[in-house]
């Protein structure tokens, strides 16, 4: 093991004590509710912490064949997996690294689940309330023409043609996700929808997965109404083991990206202070979502604040403006604006905080799909493979 006394930069640091302290809270939750709270790697994967996880949980969710991998290798237990799509040629090992898969379609159950079977995996799948209190369509899973579950109309149709049952199908269980650092209001809200859409089939079941989007960690998260809710729905259904697989829940708010200015530029009036990191790079979903990342010892000056223009022309008296631009030559690399109460200078430590969920996976490869391999196509028909990509590169990549 490597030990520093200082830290490099730039750097994802992870906070042991704000870790462990979110790992308690859920396992708190987990007990007192009597369901099981599994971790998402979608979310966060980096295995070399793994020790500290398995103090306070037994499982973890996939979405792929590596993290699967990873699930049974490095986490040292089988996984629960889901995917949109499994293939062929990489289904049978995943099935070895799995205790529960889920599937997204009945052609996906019908092709797959006999696999599964032989390997002793519990196989689910995964249906649609058509519900969601989620805003931003990019996070959201049950929107209008979402490619994610099963519509209860579709489901009953599929049965009925087919002359099959649940059972008949092999499915012990549903997968509903439709959350996304929601409270546990909205959870409550939500599962009225849910259990009236298919609440009659879940006596023929034996589990049911609530997904993620359970953000238990955040500061005005009402725990209490959480494990309410839980323990109503158990005794409702006695016959369902209950899963929640948050991600961003484990990972949140604990720990901060550093980084450093490294040149100040300044065009019609607007200053950018240019980083030794990138939106784009190391942090996507700020422009993807987007949303506005706290930086330590700045304030976030919203829209409001800057049609006033004597804001921006104002430069002094602690009233210092500056766009944050990322290292990369997209010209849309940057965010605007945070007022520092001094004038920036280069080589300036800048501290994003909470960037360890999620954005330390998506600077890798999000969800552990692979990347495509990299070949020339010569002029005389033949190919040549420059590069394929690996179970190794991932792991390697996560640690």
């Amino acid at each position: 093991m490597q030990k520093m006394t200082t830290i490099p930069n730039p750097c994802y640091v992870i906070e042991e004590s704000l870790l462990r302290r979110n790992l308690a809270l859920i396992k708190n939750v987990s007990e007192q509710a009597g369901v099981e709270i599994i971790l998402a790697f979608k979310a966060f994967a980096l295995w070399k912490s793994f020790p500290i996880f398995r103090e306070y949980i037994e499982h973890t969710t996939a979405s792929s064949l590596y993290e699967a991998k990873l699930a049974y290798e490095e986490f040292g237990s089988t996984a629960h997996t889901y995917s949109p799509a499994y293939i062929d040629e990489e289904f049978d090992e995943i099935a070895r690294c799995s205790s529960h898969i889920t599937f997204n379609s009945f052609n996906q159950l019908r092709h797959f689940a006999p696999v599964a079977m032989t390997h002793g995996v519990s196989c689910g799948i995964r249906v649609n309330p058509e519900y969601s209190e989620i805003e931003t369509d990019l996070y959201n899973p049950c929107a209008p023409g979402s490619r994610f579950g099963i519509l209860r109309e579709n489901l009953d149709k599929y049965l009925s043609d087919n002359n099959e049952t649940l059972a008949s199908l092999g499915v012990e269980g549903f997968h509903i996700h439709c959350h996304c650092e929601s409270g546990s209001d909205v959870f409550a809200r939500t599962l009225t929808h849910i259990e009236s859409k298919f609440g009659d089939l879940m006596s023929e079941l034996k589990w049911i997965n609530f997904g993620g989007g359970h953000l238990m960690t955040r500061k005005d998260y009402d725990i209490p109404l959480l494990i309410d809710t839980l323990k109503v729905f158990k005794q409702r259904h006695p016959n369902l083991r209950v899963i929640l697989e948050p991600g961003s829940a484990f990972a949140w708010q604990t720990g901060p990206l550093y980084s450093k200015v490294v040149d100040i530029v300044e065009n019609h009036g607007i200053k950018t202070a240019i980083l030794n990191v990138s939106f784009t790079c190391h942090m996507p979903d700020c422009l993807e979502m987007p949303y506005h990342p706290v930086v330590r010892g700045a304030e976030i000056i919203d829209e409001e604040t800057l049609r006033d223009e004597s804001v921006l022309k104002n430069q002094s008296g602690g009233n210092h403006l500056y766009r944050l631009g990322g290292n990369s030559c997209l010209s849309g690399d940057y965010m605007e604006y945070w007022r520092f109460d001094h004038e920036l200078q280069i080589g300036e430590e800048i501290i994003f905080e909470d960037m360890i969920h999620y954005t330390t996976v998506k600077t890798c490869m999000f969800n552990g799909i692979n990347h495509p391999s990299i070949g020339i196509l010569h002029s005389d028909g033949t190919f040549e493979l420059y590069r394929e990509y690996h179970y190794e590169d991932y792991r390697d990549r996560m640690c």
